[in-house]
């Protein structure tokens, strides 16, 4: 079938040099994977500034590239509170705070560290739930990518998804973690330079940024119902009520997202703590989020920018709207998209059919903002770099998540439950079989992250049932020497119970599908949340609440299950002040330095932004 679009020789060659590029990097690691150490944490072995990039290409997947593209156009400038908000904060908080923690006790993974710091039931628990959520967090990279082949170049959706999930095996496959470190390095690269002449081009065209500020406010005072002039243009301003286009209050935004979805992912989720546990020392692991904190606060002119400019922007020459698989019957009046971005629409017996909400509106395909944007406005050649940045971003954030997963099921699941004891040999052999079970299981979560035109709200949802309770858990254990192992395990499963409760009793506005809430009232919700992220966040506000009161309570009514000597550099009151091996450092190079800057360089871009 042909596609929106048709790549040049010089666009394939590109595609193609990076898939042989990822594979290589994959195949020369492999004869330096002699142990379990060094297939899961590189031997801990690896520079600063490697980890610190890598830091944040594991987090830069669909989920940011695709999922904040979408965000931008569907919320505006309100989505960079995941990162000036969401994301800088915290990523001081576990670089300061955190980190010795994770690194001096030597844990090699985050369920693994609650085992030391509580029992052998949290960290089951823990484990299971985490594994899970790497698992859907892979699948929508993967679904992602496939629909992207599949909308703008006609390529099998089926083909591509199980593609995509063969280069990600091999390379892992081969070089464990030190490979998919080293290529999200690459992809960190790829996407900056692929994306960065897209906003400019994009910007050029409609005026810069004051062109682009002026359409904005145009579609909110055309969107139905209308939003206030400046809601898709300004940062905090639209929040001193719930009628903006996210739906969500200054407190819902503070408390959820600032505190407990932002601290819970990024202190919590060994999907970014393992990059900075695979440092060369405590030093380097202390300074591999700020390092990370640099880039990550600019990212949203990269990738929220397109977004913005995809709803505003007039369809070129040759892009049609709405995209979709040439071949396919259409609708007899297929609905409009806005600006580049096409109608969602599913395929029933070789027929598009187009979806709409409660309200009778056609719904948005935003997951293909930034594509579109970029078929729009990319010659041949540049398009092809464009494409395999792209594809890195999704290829990263696979790689990501079926380490991690890789790592806790072998480690905390099959070492600790069903084969303790065996020799390192192995669990190497398991770890390897681990990840082919991990990329299969991707490929059926794929499936269900087709029915959410939007992936970030999908993602908000799953980590506020998995990492918003952990947060509490977390800040008792380290913060609280009285907090018991049966308290932090009773907290972690009424926090997760309290997250399906309110997602099950509680629906967002024009919801369609009980995927997206209410399943336990049958479509009669008790609250309506006006957008799917405030759901979200909401979700998170209760299992974290939830979670702290629980593990309080159970803590006081039961008895410490370690002693003293044993919660020494597990709990912050009974932990040595120690320099880390930061003496000799340049003052700049300073962990509580960098801190300081990167900070007050984010509270200047929240002031501008305002």
């Amino acid at each position: 079938m042909a596609g929106v679009v048709q790549l040049g020789y010089v666009d394939y060659a590109v595609l193609i040099l990076y898939t042989v590029f990822v594979l290589g990097i994959g195949w020369t690691l492999k004869r330096f994977m002699h142990s379990s150490t060094d297939f899961f944490l590189s031997g801990r072995a690896i520079p600063a500034w490697i980890t610190g990039l890598a830091f944040i290409s594991a987090n830069l997947g669909a989920q940011e590239v695709i999922g904040m593209g979408a965000s931008g156009a569907k919320y505006g400038m309100a989505t960079s509170h995941f990162y000036w908000l969401g994301a800088i904060p915290a990523m001081v908080f576990v670089a300061l705070l955190m980190m010795p923690f994770y690194y001096g006790s030597k844990a090699r993974s985050v369920p693994e560290f609650l085992k030391l710091r509580f029992d052998e039931k949290t960290r089951a628990f823990n484990a299971l739930s985490f594994a899970a959520m790497t698992i859907m967090s892979s699948g929508v990279s993967m679904y992602v990518l496939a629909k992207l082949f599949w909308i703008l170049l006609g390529w099998n959706f089926h083909a591509s998804l199980i593609a995509s999930a063969i280069v990600v095996l091999a390379y892992i496959f081969l070089g464990g973690l030190t490979s998919a470190i080293y290529n999200e390095v690459l992809q960190f690269f790829l996407i900056v330079f692929g994306f960065l002449p897209l906003v400019l081009l994009g910007l050029k065209d409609i005026g810069w940024w004051s062109g682009l500020t002026a359409r904005m406010s145009e579609a909110a005072l055309r969107h139905v119902p209308a939003f206030p002039e400046h809601s898709l243009t300004r940062v905090w301003q639209p929040l001193s009520d719930s009628t903006n286009p996210m739906g969500v209050e200054w407190f819902g935004m503070v408390m959820g997202l600032g505190f407990v979805l932002s601290f819970a992912y990024w202190c919590t989720d060994f999907l970014v703590i393992q990059r900075a546990m695979a440092a060369e020392s405590m030093s380097a692991a202390r300074r591999t989020p700020l390092i990370a904190a640099v880039p990550k606060m600019l990212f949203p002119f990269l990738v929220i920018v397109p977004g913005m400019l995809a709803l505003v922007v007039a369809p070129k020459g040759g892009v049609p709207v709405p995209a979709g698989e040439v071949g396919l019957a259409d609708a007899p009046h297929p609905p409009a998209g806005q600006g580049v971005i096409p109608p969602k629409f599913d395929v029933v017996d070789n027929t598009k059919v187009y979806q709409y909400d409660a309200a009778g509106k056609p719904e948005l395909d935003y997951d293909m903002a930034t594509p579109m944007l970029l078929v729009s406005y990319f010659p041949a050649g540049l398009l092809g770099l464009g494409l395999t940045a792209l594809m890195a971003s999704f290829m990263s954030g696979m790689a990501g998540n079926v380490t991690a997963f890789n790592t806790v099921c072998t480690y905390d699941i099959y070492q600790s439950y069903i084969a303790p004891n065996r020799s390192d040999q192995h669990y190497l052999w398991t770890g390897r079989m681990v990840t082919v079970l991990g990329l299969a299981l991707s490929v059926l979560a794929a499936y269900v992250a087709s029915h959410f035109n939007n992936i970030m709200e999908i993602l908000q949802l799953v980590f506020g049932f998995v990492n918003a309770p952990l947060l509490a858990t977390f800040l008792l254990g380290m913060f609280w020497r009285r907090t018991t192992g049966h308290g932090a395990f009773s907290g972690l499963v009424a926090g997760t119970l309290a997250a399906t409760l309110h997602f099950g009793l509680t629906q967002p506005r024009g919801a369609t599908t009980l995927l997206k809430g209410g399943w336990l009232t049958a479509g009669h919700p008790l609250h309506v949340y006006r957008s799917e992220m405030a759901l979200s966040f909401w979700t998170a506000i209760w299992a974290f609440s939830l979670c702290l009161t629980v593990t309080v309570v159970v803590s006081l009514l039961t008895r410490r299950n370690k002693s003293d000597e044993e919660l020494r550099g597990l709990v912050y009151s009974m932990t040595p002040r120690a320099d880390h091996g930061e003496r000799g450092l340049a003052w700049y190079a300073r962990p509580a330095v960098l801190a300081i800057f990167v900070l007050g360089a984010t509270l200047l871009l929240n002031i501008l932004f305002w």
